[in-house]
């Protein structure tokens, strides 16, 4: 019985806390989108948050100049850094 319950033990230290932890920060991540923001999408495509609509839970993300795409929030996989880096002179 014992050496069940250690198996138990390690696949819970290793397998479900942390995938849990990574559910409970990407869900953050999601909460504090805002406006502006550079987003990675699930499918791959690259754009940024032009409107957010609570409500029902989408947003209108700009892909390119004037294509605007209406995608659920948790479409969103990734927030990218947003800050710009001058390139050395």
């Amino acid at each position: 019985m014992l050496p069940l319950l250690l198996i138990m033990v390690v696949f819970y230290f290793l397998l479900i806390r942390p995938q849990q932890k990574k559910m409970k920060r990407h869900q953050e991540m999601l909460r504090e989108l805002k406006k502006g923001e550079k987003v990675i999408l699930s499918s791959g495509i690259f754009g940024s948050i032009a409107k957010i609509d609570d409500t029902s839970e989408t947003l209108n993300v700009e892909i390119a100049e004037n294509v605007k795409i209406k995608v659920r929030r948790d479409a969103v996989l990734e927030v990218l850094n947003t800050e710009v880096t001058s390139p050395a002179k």
